[in-house]
């Protein structure tokens, strides 16, 4: 500070006492100002005017700073902006300079007399002399964003006030005031970020593809034969309130479907609730679906209420349905039936109307044999079984979600990244043993990696065999091997031998398909997946790949469909062989 001087109050005690009591009624108006919802501007303003009348004050400012320390925002009592510029610009540069690096109050006892302000009192007529200058720093957590500055009038130099009091007064007044910036500030930011949200969302619904436009079945993407006759069965059923067991391996998107039930059913306008049963232990599932009473076990601080509660009048999609144990299948069974329940640790039962909606890549009829899932459970969540296609036997749909899940990567990460037709082939060609989701991984991550405009064949990880989908598809088949009631996921694949019969007719120019895949000079017709091509001697495995690949141009995939190989084994047999490949 340049000067701490205490001012010696004229005031007795009882009028220090009154003092203190308006300051705090001047703190509550004030408050109850920065409350209200207002421009910044308008906010500032009046909590200037409100001052005045608080404080033997005059020529009141509140100034906020952009990062480089410069007025943004110049807030005078019954001042223009511009008039409150021009005055914020005339005081000492080095006063305001030193409240801003200091992050402390700045007090000068008389204008007259410090260095700091000659040349501004130099301008004062003989009334306006004879003034204190108090300034406080407005903070935002412990950065500075503004300054509360106040000129306070004292009769024929006489002290009528205590500087220190109203450095404690406008310090508390500063406070208040950038906690409320600093809220609008927030506010106005998450305001901008889902206005940018909502534009994209409405923007991805205007380019959204033919088969993600109806409606209630946003998100649902695909115009095959087995899209389509899930979607005509769910518009059907969700007009009733029937259980619905949604069946399907993993990743065909069951909470998709579960959704667009719902949005296609009367309870529309009701809650939505899902949960996956899989994810959590007995005991806590058990209070995720029922809800608990306060104290019903260590760490039940609060009543809560449960997920059928919370579904009342709605829908609840209970995903992994089939991974629930035996003991838990018997109580829920019991609201199934009766639609009533009573939370953990309590003993009022609760009535609820909800629709029930179940989903599971299990198989359920094998787990019943076997005595792991109940019978009379199955036949109360399976009223109305819905099979949802693996992504293999709907593969003209393929391209249509590659180019969603490219169009989202783009938007997402400002690219204009685009599919070529031999990368669409190489997608088309491959199983996806993890389905929509699999393809959705597939997708993003050759387009994080991909340099170009463009996502060629070459780009994806099975064209270097670094994908191991094969593997994962291989190993669930094996579980479900051991009786674990999985469904199957083939990896295998069924169509490459006509896949390949038809791109070598295409290449030979005829368009009798082969009847075998021998009509390709040197191709046996079993297939070696550990070495990528046929079983056969070494020497002749290197002259049909190399046969193959001249055949097809030196595109790798092509070659692929013609030995009837997948891309990554194609690329592991090609490295195999040191075959190199040839840029024509």
């Amino acid at each position: 500070m340049s000067s701490t001087d205490n001012l010696t109050p004229v005031a007795d005690d009882g009028g220090r006492s009154t003092r203190a009591e308006i300051r705090l009624v001047g703190i509550y108006e004030i408050s109850k100002i920065l409350a209200r919802p207002a421009r910044i501007e308008v906010t500032l303003s009046g909590v200037i005017s409100l001052l005045s009348s608080f404080l033997d004050m005059e020529n009141g400012l509140i100034a906020m700073l952009d990062e480089a320390g410069e007025p943004r925002m110049v807030v005078g009592a019954g001042w223009s902006e511009s008039t409150a510029k021009r005055y914020f610009a005339h005081l000492p540069e080095r006063a305001v300079g030193q409240i801003v690096v200091s992050k402390m109050p700045f007090v000068v006892r008389d204008v007259d007399t410090d260095p700091l302000f000659t040349d501004w009192a130099a301008d004062l007529t003989d009334s306006e002399r004879h003034r204190s200058f108090v300034g406080v720093p407005i903070k935002d957590r412990d950065r500075v964003i503004g300054t509360l500055t106040v000129e306070c009038h004292h009769a024929g130099g006489a002290a009528m006030i205590s500087l220190d009091e109203e450095v404690r007064f406008l310090t508390m007044i500063a406070n208040l005031v950038g906690q409320t910036v600093s809220l609008q500030a927030m506010v106005a930011r998450d305001r901008e970020r889902l206005m940018t949200e909502r534009h994209r969302l409405e923007k991805q619904l205007e380019q959204a593809a033919p088969g993600e436009r109806g409606q209630g079945t946003a998100g649902i993407i695909g115009e095959s034969e087995a899209v389509r006759t899930a979607l005509d069965q769910i518009r059907i059923v969700a007009r009733s309130n029937l259980p619905i067991l949604l069946r399907g391996e993993s990743g065909t998107g069951k909470e998709l479907f579960a959704q667009a039930i719902h949005d296609l059913s009367p309870r529309r306008n009701g809650p939505c609730v899902k949960l996956n049963c899989a994810a959590l232990p007995e005991s806590v599932l058990e209070s995720e679906l029922f809800g608990h009473e306060k104290g019903a076990f260590t760490g039940a601080i609060t009543q809560r209420k449960g997920r059928f509660e919370l579904a009342d009048g709605g829908t609840l999609f209970l995903d992994e349905i089939g991974d629930i144990s035996g003991a838990f299948q018997g109580k829920l069974l019991r609201v199934l039936q009766e639609g009533e329940f009573e939370r953990v640790g309590g003993s009022r039962t609760l009535k609820v109307d909800v629709r029930l909606v179940t989903a599971t890549n299990r198989n359920l009829e094998a787990a019943v044999t076997s005595g792991e899932f109940r019978a009379d459970l199955y036949y109360r969540i399976s009223v109305v079984p819905i099979m949802l296609a693996p992504l293999r036997q709907r593969r003209e749909d393929i391209p249509l979600l590659a180019d969603a899940f490219l169009r989202r990567f783009n938007e997402e990460h400002g690219g204009s990244l685009t599919l070529s037709n031999a990368a669409v082939e190489v997608l088309r060609s491959c199983d996806f043993p993890g389905n929509v989701r699999e393809l959705e991984s597939c997708v993003r991550r050759t387009a994080a990696f991909t340099q170009g405009s463009s996502i060629g064949a070459d780009d994806f990880a099975c064209s270097n065999g670094s994908c191991l989908s094969s593997v994962i598809g291989k190993t669930i088949i094996d579980k479900a091997g051991t009786g674990s009631g999985y469904i199957p996921l083939p990896v295998g694949t069924p169509p490459a031998r006509v896949r390949a019969s038809k791109a070598l007719a295409e290449t030979n120019g005829t368009h009798d398909e082969p009847h075998d895949q021998s009509s390709f000079p040197g191709v046996s017709k079993a297939a070696d997946i550990d070495s990528g091509i046929p079983r056969t001697d070494d020497g002749t495995d290197r002259q049909r790949l190399i046969q193959a690949m001249e055949t097809a141009g030196w595109v790798q995939a092509k070659a692929a469909r013609i030995l009837g190989l997948t891309p990554r084994q194609m690329g592991y047999a090609l490295r195999k062989h040191q075959i190199d490949i040839k840029r024509l």
